[in-house]
């Protein structure tokens, strides 16, 4: 330390203070955001919670933008650090005022932003579609909405094209509501609250899970150009950015197909394809699945019945987004069971059951069978933080939290936001948990009775 106490005399630190500041004016200027990025290491990514941008699933972060950013961070040799926001507006003043360098939430170019924000090439193309009740007549022009109650997204592109079509047919009215997503007005067309609303095709593909009712009268207006938006002033990261999204052009009617594809074989398929593969495939698997069964007192037939929904019993089967093997193992979920090679079939049914006894094992003690294996089917598929979600709002509206034909219903609507939005753990695919379980109930059930043994310990009956 100085004499005296430590404290420099006073005419050092205005020397020292005089020669930072003279070494400051001297440096080059602040680096543009592409390069803050590479010097930090990251790349901050303002998203938007939600099933077209970025949510929480079985395995952690999801989602068509999170899939998308996270592969360009890769591709500019750094991470992607997400910070989540509950509208578009909140992403786009996050980019905006640089506290972000990417805004990748389903934007369509032209939302508000001002001088502060550019966009990128866009991505995808998606048409807008007026949505309908499929027991309403279904209009087939603009003029047929006169007199119709219909409610669009405040400042949305939604709202724009129709705020253009009223100029062409001055009897076409609407109204706009801030604080609410698309999401929540289709629900409101299908209780039929509205008479109408405006979606995008991949707001429309979505709400076909919970919403089969909803039907799509016509295309409204030009599409939508997605694009991410960055920082004004600085052409590196948007020319980056461009690179990226040209590159992978050829690959986003497949991501699309992913993210936004429900359609599900008809159940004759379904039934001539079991049956065909128990012939086929299942001859060769049995035995193992009946050893691993044996170590876990499982009942075989679960372990199969998991198996044939993920992979039909393929050892080789890679989905689009890595998980492989017979049990359809994610990488991280494979290492932290144990698992080394992922399509060998012993250790993947292993890794499967080990998976599947974990989650069990977080079931409240107090929920009895067969809800507890149907709640640990769930939460294999989703995650058991998603089921939870689920079992409070069923319990906060006095359903039943231990019972599974109450609780798979409250899982479907964690899609919807008016029901996520009061979730601890937000937006999830619940349907298709749902859909997991009971399409590997009705797989269980279709073994018992193709190869019967009064043994097993698990049934339908009773749930």
């Amino acid at each position: 330390g100085l004499p005296g106490g430590g404290r420099e005399p006073v005419p050092l630190r205005i020397a020292l203070a005089l020669g930072i500041a003279g070494f400051i004016g001297t440096c080059s200027a602040r680096p543009g955001v592409l390069e803050q990025a590479r010097l930090g290491g990251e790349l901050l990514v303002a998203t938007r919670l939600g099933p077209t941008s970025y949510y929480l699933g079985a395995a952690g972060p999801e989602g068509p933008e999170f899939e998308l950013a996270s592969r360009f961070a890769a591709a500019l040799g750094v991470k992607a650090r997400f910070l989540v926001f509950g509208s578009a507006a909140a992403v786009l003043d996050e980019v905006g005022s640089g506290r972000a360098h990417v805004g990748a939430a389903g934007l369509a170019i032209g939302a508000a932003g001002g001088g502060q924000l550019r966009y990128s090439a866009p991505y995808q193309r998606t048409e807008l579609y007026l949505i309908y009740h499929r027991d309403h007549p279904r209009p087939t022009r603009l003029e047929d909405l006169a007199g119709s109650r219909i409610t669009v997204t405040a400042d949305s592109p939604h709202a724009a094209a129709l705020a253009g079509a009223r100029g062409r047919v001055p009897a076409l009215s609407f109204s706009v509501l801030g604080g609410v997503g698309t999401a929540e007005l289709l629900d409101r067309v299908a209780d039929r609250s509205l008479d109408a609303t405006v979606a995008d095709a991949n707001e429309f593909l979505l709400s076909r899970a919970t919403h089969p009712e909803l039907r799509a009268a016509f295309i409204l207006g030009p599409p939508e150009q997605l694009a991410w938006a960055v920082p004004a002033g600085d052409p590196s990261l948007v020319a980056a950015a461009n690179r990226y999204l040209s590159a992978i052009q050829t690959e986003m009617p497949l991501l699309i197909a992913r993210y936004y594809d429900r359609a599900a074989p008809l159940d004759a398929q379904r039934d001539a394809e079991l049956i065909e593969q128990v012939r086929d495939r299942l001859p060769a698997l049995r035995p193992l699945f009946e050893r691993v069964a044996g170590e876990f007192a499982e009942d075989w037939r679960v372990l199969a019945a998991i198996g044939y929904q993920e992979s039909q019993w393929d050892p080789q089967a890679v989905s689009p987004t890595g998980v492989r093997g017979i049990m359809m193992l994610t990488a991280e979920t494979a290492t932290a069971l144990g698992v080394t090679d992922r399509a060998d079939v012993e250790q993947s049914i292993r890794g499967g059951a080990l998976y599947l006894r974990a989650m069990r094992n977080t079931i409240p003690e107090h929920v009895p069978e067969p809800d507890r294996t149907w709640f640990a089917l769930a939460a294999y598929n989703i995650g058991y933080g998603h089921l939870e979600d689920a079992r409070v709002l069923a319990e906060s509206d006095g359903k039943d939290p231990n019972s599974w034909n109450a609780v798979k219903p409250y899982l479907a609507l964690l899609g919807q936001e008016r029901y996520y939005s009061r979730t601890k753990r937000g937006y999830a695919r619940g349907w298709e948990a749902a859909r997991f379980v009971e399409l590997v109930r009705d797989y269980v059930d279709r073994l018992h009775r193709l190869l019967p043994d009064p043994a097993s310990p698990v049934s339908r009956d009773g749930a």
